[in-house]
């Protein structure tokens, strides 16, 4: 049966829950969705595929030894990820690479009392990035909840209304959006053309007859690169090509500003941004859920949405907090731009200066408590 809903239909949060469904009922509507929405298909948290792949039989002895180290850089700090550790990796292969450029004698870099140079650190990164596709890709997952989420935003919430598109901005690796996509039958275009097995050709974008869009900002574990290539495919697992596959396209939160210009992950930005700062006239309303504001960089593009938008930019936050914190804590308490926040808490919903707190938990930041609400439950 699952948990019981009944909270949301006592007086002090059915209005909350009705104006939510309306909000999310617009006709200019996109996701941003984290890590927290994996987790009831059955795939690990941050935190969980972080302690899965430095243990993975696919990390190297040498990897780890690097990683061990660089583990130990991060020491007290409470949040540190896998991310962090390859964003950490990144940073040095670029002092590698900028001083093999500049034909520079020394061209290594010390981690830990060890030297390593530029090859051995692309080595490492591609072994986690394969540790973290194996982590996500080789798990047996139930992707119900997915359809059900899918289902509640192309049709109960579009009962009776014009037809739409919602954007995805998709920060896990996974591939669950689309499984859940294709299985309700909603087009949808994700920036291949192709099928299973794909090309990079982001004009996709603009085509007519999409109803969803679908933007893997940090990469997928279904991209790779061939020899030769500069732009990403999308390969099944398991296909053996003619020339050779590199790692796979994954990016930590905070890489190298070199990397984010680079296609696909430049065009993937410039599209969050031009979405989320509607011309005038127009309203966008901008739903989290699953996230926990950890990536600087995203965070920094969502708050420049906000204050740039002119009031039409609308944010629904879904979070595990009991209350608002960092920045959506900054937001609320900024009288320019705290009407348009809405925070859907642990322990209460958040609005302006309108804060209702109730003595229980309300679990309505759950992806799957999320999906039964936006189906009609309560």
């Amino acid at each position: 049966m699952g948990v019981d809903l009944s909270v949301f239909s006592s007086p002090e949060f059915k209005g909350a829950v009705q104006d939510m469904r309306e909000l999310l009922s617009q006709s200019r509507l996109a996701f941003l969705l984290g890590a927290g929405c994996s987790k009831s298909a059955g795939l690990p948290l941050m935190h969980e595929l972080t302690a899965e792949v430095l243990g993975h039989v696919k990390i190297g002895d040498e990897t780890k030894k690097l990683l061990d180290k660089v583990c130990e850089s991060f020491s007290g700090a409470a949040s540190a990820n896998i991310e962090d550790y390859m964003s950490e990796i990144v940073d040095l292969l670029s002092i590698a690479e900028r001083r093999t450029n500049c034909g520079a004698t020394e061209c290594k870099i010390t981690v830990g009392g060890e030297e390593k140079d530029a090859s051995e650190l692309q080595n490492a990164l591609d072994e986690i990035k394969q540790a973290i596709s194996s982590s996500i890709g080789d798990k047996e997952v139930d992707i119900t909840t997915h359809q059900q989420f899918v289902r509640a935003i192309h049709s109960s919430l579009q009962a009776g209304k014009a037809s739409r598109d919602v954007d995805y901005f998709i920060l896990n690796y996974d591939t669950l959006i689309e499984d859940a996509l294709g299985l309700e039958r909603v087009i949808y275009c994700d920036g291949f053309t192709g099928a299973a097995t794909g090309w990079w050709e982001p004009s996709i974008f603009r085509a007519e007859g999409a109803r969803a869009r679908v933007f893997k900002i940090h990469g997928s574990i279904d991209w790779c690169l061939l020899t030769g290539d500069s732009l990403p495919r999308r390969i099944r697992s398991g296909i053996k090509t003619e020339t050779k596959m590199s790692h796979v396209l994954i990016y930590p939160a905070a890489t190298k500003y070199l990397e984010t210009q680079r296609d696909p992950f430049a065009q993937l930005l410039n599209h969050i941004r031009l979405r989320l700062c509607p011309g005038e006239g127009k309203e966008m309303v901008l739903a989290i859920c699953g996230y926990s504001f950890g990536d600087s960089h995203i965070d920094l593009e969502i708050e420049n949405a906000l204050y740039q938008s002119e009031g039409r930019l609308t944010i629904v936050a879904f979070v595990g907090s009991d209350e608002p914190e960092g920045k959506l804590r900054n937001w609320l308490n900024d009288a320019a731009v705290s009407d348009q926040i809405r925070v859907y808490a642990n322990r209460g919903f958040f609005h302006g200066d309108n804060e209702s707190r109730p003595a229980t938990e309300v679990p309505w930041w759950k992806f799957e408590i999320l999906t039964r609400l936006l189906g009609g439950e309560r």
